[in-house]
Order: C-alpha cells, then structure tokens, then sequence
C-alpha cells in the first residue's frame, strides 16, 4: 500500500501524525489478512508501533503486510513501513508493526483459517517469531485480566 504525506496528515513540525500512520497499518494488515483468508478481519490486537524516524510532508509511505502465522481463528500480521523520496527514489525504514487479526463469518463469528506455509528463510523467521510473540501477547492479556480485576474490586 502506498500513500502520500500531504499537509492534513501532519503535525506542526511537518512530519507524519503517529494516529495517520497507526490507521494507514490497520488498513495495509487488515487487506492482507482478508486476501488471505477470504473473509472479513477485524483487528483484536496491535502488539505495539516502532516509531523509528519522522516521516515528512511530501515523502510517499510505503507499508508492506505479511500474513506471518495462522493460529486457528487469529493470524498474526506484520507490517513494514518506509519513508520514500518520491524525487530521488531513495527508500528507508520508518516503521514496524504487528498486529492481530480474526477472521469472521457472516454471523460475525469467529473461523478458522487457511494455515501459512513458510517457504524462504525470512519467511520461515516470521513464522517462527511469531509464536514467540502470540506466547506473550497472550500471558500480557492475561495478566491485564488480573491487574483489571484487582482494581474493579478495589474501587467497588
């Protein structure tokens, strides 16, 4: 996916809107997690955004989705986000993401869906780096339940 930075995306230094960039990845994971599986994907979860360097008015953004691992219903997908210099073609890293998609039906329910298989080696990293992380987006959930619950009981 690629957009452009122009003067409504920015703030008063000239550079990229942080919320701008977190909607541009929501959108670029959410088409590949639905070409994927062929249904519709809502998000459940954005492990978190590296924001790496400023982009600026004027520059293209260029955001690259993979589908890194199937997990039953959810898929972990990462994004990969450049700053590009529309003039001279020069290209750097600005940004990473992952996030958490499931796929639903008509009924809105949860589906299972089509498992990635990993052919090249970076392919194969994504796959395996992402178990680690659901492992701990996973106990991270489950220790905000409790901290959650702790301070409802507190207050009531």
């Amino acid at each position: 996916m690629v957009e452009m930075v122009l003067p409504n995306d920015t703030n008063q230094l000239g550079n990229l809107l942080g919320g701008r960039l977190m909607h541009w990845i929501d959108l670029a994971a959410a088409m590949a997690a639905t070409r994927h599986s062929n249904h519709v994907c809502v998000t459940a979860a954005v492990d978190g955004i590296s924001f790496l360097q400023p982009i600026r008015l004027g520059e293209l953004v260029v955001l690259k989705a993979s589908v890194n691992r199937v997990f039953n219903t959810s898929m972990e997908i990462g994004v990969k986000v450049y700053s590009e210099n529309s003039l001279s073609g020069e290209r750097s890293h600005s940004n990473s993401a992952f996030l958490t998609f499931v796929s639903i039906d008509n009924e809105r329910k949860p589906v299972q869906s089509v498992p990635v298989v990993p052919d090249s080696p970076e392919e194969i990293r994504r796959y395996e780096q992402a178990l680690f992380r659901r492992e701990q987006r996973l106990k991270h959930r489950e220790e905000a339940k409790r901290l959650w619950a702790e301070g409802s009981n507190k207050e009531g």
